[in-house]
Formats: C-alpha cells, structure tokens, sequence
C-alpha cells in the first residue's frame, strides 16, 4: 500500500491530506488545516507580502515533518489564486520547496475547479448529478458541472479575502460594504448562469471549502470541529441568511465567539457569506450539500491514479 499526500497551498489557508491504500480505497493518516492568509493584500498591490510568505513557509515546514514521520511516498502540492495573481510569486516557490522538500504546482482555475469536483463528487451517486460545485476560496470562486466529469467549469475572481479587502473594511462592515459586496458576487454568478446553461440542469449543488463548511459549522453549534457532522450536511437557505445577518451585524470582537467559527477565520467570514448568500439569490437555491471533500481530496486521488494506476 503506498502512502501520498496532497498540500493546497490557497489565498486563505494552507492544508495537509496523508493518506495509505491503493488507488482511491484509502484511509486517511493525517488531515490538517492551517490559515496563513498567503494572499493577503494580493488584490490590491498585485504581490505576496513578505511576512504571509514567512507563515506559509513555516506551516510547509511543519507539514514535511508529518510527511517524514509518516513516511510518505508521493506528495504533489499545488498553489492556487494568490499565487496566480502575485507578480513575486515566484518568491514563494523557491521558499516554499525548501521547506516542503516539493515545489507546489501553479495550476489555473479550470484545474482547480476539476480538481474540487473530482474530491466532492467521488462518494456520490451520479444518479444524483448532474452536480453543480461551487468551491468559495480566498480569491477565487470556482464553479464546475458535470455528472461523472466536468462539462463545464468557470473560475470567478473573488473569495472571502478578495471581498473582505474590496468591500468591507469596517467593523463591523457598513450596510454599504456588504451590498456592494454581494452586488459583485450576483453580478458574477449572472455571467455565470448566462454563459453555462448546463448551471440550469444541476439536481444537487455542492459547496466546499472553508466558507461554506464554516457557516454550517455555526449553523449547528459546533463547539470543536466535527467532519463527521459536516460532510454531507444539508444548508438550508434560510440557515444560511441566518448565519450571515448575525456574523454580519457583530463586531469582530463579538464575532470571533460563535461556535463553530474559527478565530483566525473570522475576519473574512462575512465576506464568504456574502459570496454564498449571493449564489443561494441568484440561482434561486433552497439548500446546498455541504462536503468536507473537496480540492484536496481531488489532489490525493489523482495522485493516486497516477502511482498506483
């Protein structure tokens, strides 16, 4: 049985996925989540600060010592939309290799994208589909349909940390901030709607990703993270705005102490509600399925297909 591991190095956060098996019949060794804010300021001056490169490349540096000390025999990692849009990143690649031993792969948005609905779709019944997956990132949104593969996918520029430093600089935001907010976000998913009519055909739409996991997670009350409890769990529109017009109208002082939020994460979760509750209006949804299966999944299996055939 062979031992690979997949990191996503994303805008907002970067993840670890150790896994043992052979092809996709795996059990999960390692499975860990550390927010670093790689893309912060991306949106606005066009390069990764020195100080988030330091954080990311001291978490890579910890995650290669639980790949050493699981003996991983494959790792891919790859870097997503700050890396995409930063003019030094390639800064980044060179500090991060050295501390991961891998240099992170930078894929595009359609790669993202198949990768997200290749992790959220495998335990499914395709009798469900066709799927519509829709991962809510840091600085991208990616929104991809399909039964068994992708037919379509479009990759949308904004995320939680994108609108947060757009739109919502106060504290708490101003009701100006968070219109405008979701006004880009339902402008968005309108080019969406009017350029990928398979959207109009999706029976289950699936999101992934922190954000959406997040506002389930307060949802339910969760007072320490439960995967279980989450993965496949079923968000309501009305939760959904329940959950936003409380974490939107709280300051971040008060915000920060709803369970199931993460405190690190709580600083840029109003701006992911505003990109979710903008897909729940404009593609006129009464629920989504929430998955803990997502991009990073997406990367151990096709890592896996590739070692093991």
């Amino acid at each position: 049985m062979s031992i690979l591991a997949a990191v996503d190095c994303g805008t907002n956060s970067v993840r670890l996925l150790v896994s043992e098996g052979q092809g996709r019949q795996r059990r999960v060794l390692d499975r860990r989540m550390t927010i670093t804010r790689l893309g912060r300021g991306v949106d606005a001056t066009g390069r990764l600060e020195p100080a988030a490169i330091d954080r990311t490349v001291e978490v890579l540096g910890e995650y290669r010592r639980a790949l050493e000390d699981l003996g991983a025999t494959a790792v891919r990692a790859t870097a997503t939309s700050a890396a995409r849009d930063a003019a030094n990143a390639e800064d980044f690649f060179v500090a991060a290799e050295a501390a991961l031993g891998v240099r992170p792969e930078l894929i595009g948005g359609d790669e993202e994208g198949h990768l997200a609905f290749l992790g959220a779709t495998a335990e499914l019944d395709p009798a469900d589909g066709p799927f519509l997956v829709v991962d809510i990132g840091g600085g991208s949104t990616e929104c991809v349909v399909g039964t068994t593969e992708p037919v379509a996918v479009r990759s949308l520029p904004m995320g939680c940390v994108r609108l947060t430093e757009r739109h919502l600089t106060e504290d708490p935001p101003e009701p100006e901030g968070l219109s405008n907010a979701i006004a880009e976000a339902t402008e968005l998913y309108d080019d969406l709607l009017r350029e990928v009519p398979e959207v109009h055909a999706a029976r289950t739409v699936i999101g992934v990703a922190g954000t959406v996991t997040t506002v389930a997670a307060v949802e339910i009350g969760l007072t320490e993270w439960d995967r279980d409890a989450l993965h496949h769990f079923t968000l309501t529109r009305a939760a959904a705005e329940d959950v936003f017009r409380t974490l939107a109208t709280e300051p971040l002082a008060d915000r920060v102490h709803n369970p199931g939020l993460e405190p690190d994460r709580a600083d840029v979760i109003v701006g992911g509600c505003c990109a979710l509750v903008a897909l729940y209006r404009t593609l006129g949804l009464d629920s989504i399925l929430v998955s803990e299966a997502d991009i990073l999944d997406g990367l151990l299996y096709a890592l896996a297909d590739r070692v093991d055939g």
